[in-house]
């Protein structure tokens, strides 16, 4: 079974700089799209940025000019950079992995790390 799991949150002052990683248990980049997410408190959960298993990426609007999503495939880890942070980016960020075509239906979460942005 393919798990997911995250680690480099924390708190940071706000105008800083975090790098989170998340590890899978098997090199499944060629498969599976991967994707981060994130959800504050009494907010619904939302995309972050996300990467094919091609490797285009996609970002939300208001996350493209900060944060980066890239892969190591040799380590089978996936990263978001994340710069220039502002206290409204505090939540708590997931990995994701997915697969849907006709073959085959998958979804699979990491635990989550929480992001804190203040002074």
């Amino acid at each position: 079974q393919v798990h997911l799991v995250e680690s480099g949150g924390g708190l940071v002052q706000p105008g800083g700089s975090l790098r989170l990683s998340c590890a899978a248990s098997e090199n499944i980049f060629s498969r599976y799209a991967m994707a981060w997410y994130r959800q504050a408190p009494g907010k619904q959960r939302e995309l972050v940025a996300g990467i094919t298993s091609g490797g285009s990426t996609n970002y939300a609007d208001s996350m493209k000019d900060r944060f980066t999503i890239s892969r190591d495939n040799g380590k089978n880890t996936i990263y978001l950079q994340m710069n220039s942070l502002k206290p409204e980016d505090t939540a708590v960020y997931y990995c994701h992995a997915h697969i849907n075509n006709t073959h085959a239906k998958v979804n699979v979460w990491g635990q989550g790390t929480q992001v804190t942005v203040s002074s």
